[in-house]
C-alpha cells in the first residue's frame, strides 16, 4: 500500500509541472493505451501466457 501511495504521489509530482502536463494534455490520448498495451503484453510474456 505504501508503494501505491508513492505512485500516486509521484504521478500527481509529475502531472501538476507545467511542461509535462501540457504534454500529457497534448499526446496523453495517444501514450495512454500505448502504455496500457506494452504493460499487458509484458504481464502475458512474463507470466508465459504463450508457453515460449
Amino acid at each position: 500500500m505504501v508503494l501505491v501511495a508513492v505512485w500516486c504521489f509521484a504521478g500527481r509530482f509529475f502531472a501538476t509541472r507545467p511542461v509535462i502536463a501540457k504534454a500529457l494534455s497534448r499526446w496523453g490520448h495517444i501514450l495512454f493505451p500505448l502504455v496500457l498495451i506494452a504493460l499487458g503484453g509484458l504481464i502475458l510474456v512474463e507470466g508465459g501466457a504463450f508457453g515460449l
